[in-house]
């Protein structure tokens, strides 16, 4: 008797994990024809379709790393057509940037091949006609720096080096056109060695640029640089004395082909300051502008001491 009890009971329990696997496995089939579906709609460009799933579900795996794919994957289309709005935007600025001094160019080199001027306005023109050679030069290799930075394509080697001592050179080869520009300058940088791992030609870069953008576009008569640093940082600060930059400009000008108002952007390219940035980022620190204490601009470097 007690062999027939034990015989009902195993008959019992091996239904009961029948229908349990029946259940499972049914709710398996449905999940994969769900699982079936959206990935057909995915494939067929819809990356915002996600399937919905239950911790419980033995499918859950799957479905998560599905939706982690449409998810990336949607990401980056959004990133793609950015990116491709962005070199639109680049291309159309570059139209202009470029067929403009060119047209000028051109103009004035005709009028001096015709004939239209001789003499002491001749000499005018082809001193014009050379600026704007030299400017639409200057413009197309900022052009082609920026070009590499963004496509990662440059190769930098970052060394220890003595960010004051370096400074300091940069410095003295800008003293000439600070009295030519008669401009003023005060330097407040420490006699002591500060060691921090640099790409040179880089850092020389960033902080040419800045000199360069406040000599071409601030209208001030002075600059002022300093250097600081605490336990984790190496600050330098670049500032002027001239009109400033307006607040709706500020969240923009490190931005490519960017330039403020008409008189600001005078013999600019909008390309010295999203070079800069790039630079800095490449050092992994951060570059921001403010109003200086002297109604100016200051530019403030923030580079870490350890890479």
């Amino acid at each position: 008797m007690n062999w027939i009890y034990i015989l009902l009971m195993a008959l019992a329990v091996c239904l009961v994990a029948i229908i349990y696997m029946v259940t499972k496995l049914y709710k398996v089939s449905e999940q994969l024809s769900i699982i079936e579906d959206s990935l057909a709609d995915i494939k067929k460009g819809n990356w915002n379709r996600r399937i919905l799933v239950n911790e419980s579900d033995m499918t859950k795996t799957i479905c998560y790393s599905i939706n982690d794919i449409a998810m990336n994957s949607q990401t980056q289309l959004i990133q793609l057509k950015q990116s491709e709005q962005a070199y639109k935007r680049l291309m159309t600025s570059l139209s202009h940037d470029v067929k403009t001094p060119l047209t000028s160019l051109v103009g004035y080199l005709e009028a001096i091949q015709e004939k239209f001027v001789t003499g002491k306005e001749k000499e005018e023109y082809l001193e014009i006609a050379l600026n704007k050679a030299h400017h639409l030069k200057g413009f197309v290799e900022a052009l082609f720096d920026w070009v590499k930075l963004d496509a990662k394509e440059q190769v930098f080697k970052l060394e220890q080096q003595d960010i004051n001592e370096l400074t300091r050179d940069i410095l003295a080869n800008w003293i000439p056109t600070f009295e030519e520009e008669h401009f003023d300058y005060h330097i407040d940088i420490s006699d002591k060695e500060c060691f921090i791992r640099l790409d040179s030609n880089a850092y020389i870069r960033i902080v040419n640029n800045l000199i360069q953008n406040a000599i071409t576009h601030s209208e001030g008569t002075k600059i002022d640089l300093q250097i600081s640093e605490n336990e984790q940082n190496v600050m330098v600060q670049i500032s002027d004395n001239g009109k400033g930059i307006s607040p709706n400009d500020l969240p923009h000008i490190f931005d490519r082909l960017y330039q403020s108002d008409e008189s600001r952007s005078t013999n600019g390219n909008g390309l010295g300051l999203a070079i800069a940035r790039e630079l800095v980022h490449l050092h992994k620190g951060t570059i921001h502008a403010e109003k200086s204490l002297s109604g100016g601009t200051t530019f403030t470097i923030k580079l870490p001491k350890a890479l």
